[in-house]
């Protein structure tokens, strides 16, 4: 990954961790819990595809496996993360632009019922039955509703983020540089009407005529 995509997906990456577990963890909403690192993973492998989201799911579920209080295994939600971050890059457009918000939306559904029920079933695989107690489905239904209401507060200010810093102005004026040059050349080639190889033959040629242009003034004879 480009510095600039490591330095911003860290900084929202911590930021949305400390929003998590400081403020929207002490709510104490019924359910599941608002997932904001779930939502800037969304928002980033919506610009940075499938690599770079998987990249980035993994760092932040191993920080969020990490963060306190951790009451489960390490590792669980990283793999979660990186797994949801690697399928939502695939929904990447193509030319990066979204034509509308309902592509967004369903994508954040989907990654917030997907990564609570890959969190249940790897829970489940290593005797975690803390879901069974709580109930699978108003897990589910709780974290898409949350997420879904938090998702346009904050993918699209993410989305905005990662495309601006992208973004790199060397590229733009070497490019520019390129086709400023490519401009020069073919108008020195084409305009001015000399050539390299023959510039003396040119030079004598033009002298000639200037030089019959002359005498022909001279004499008073009408040239066509």
């Amino acid at each position: 990954m480009r510095l600039n995509r490591l330095l911003l997906s860290t900084t929202l990456v911590v930021v949305a961790m400390v929003v998590q577990v400081c403020v929207l963890a002490r709510l104490q909403l019924p359910g599941a819990v608002p997932d904001l690192v779930l939502l800037t993973v969304v928002g980033l492998a919506l610009v940075y595809g499938h690599v770079g989201g998987a990249l980035i799911g993994f760092g932040a579920g191993l920080l969020s496996d990490l963060a306190p209080p951790a009451d489960h295994a390490a590792g669980r939600y990283a793999l979660v993360l990186c797994v949801v971050g690697y399928l939502v890059g695939l929904a990447k457009p193509d030319k990066g632009q979204l034509r509308s918000a309902a592509g967004p939306m369903a994508v954040v559904v989907a990654a917030a019922i997907g990564s609570t029920l890959l969190y249940a079933m790897v829970g489940a695989l290593v005797g975690d039955t803390a879901a069974r107690h709580v109930g699978l489905g108003s897990l589910l239904f709780t974290a898409a509703l949350y997420d879904l209401l938090l998702a346009p507060f904050t993918v699209p200010f993410i989305i905005a983020l990662a495309r601006r810093a992208d973004n790199d102005p060397l590229a733009e004026s070497s490019s520019g540089s390129v086709k400023a040059a490519d401009i020069t050349a073919g108008w020195l080639s084409s305009g001015t009407g000399l050539r390299i190889g023959n510039q003396r033959g040119g030079l004598r040629l033009k002298a000639a005529k200037a030089r019959s242009a002359r005498a022909g003034r001279i004499k008073g004879v009408k040239r066509l």
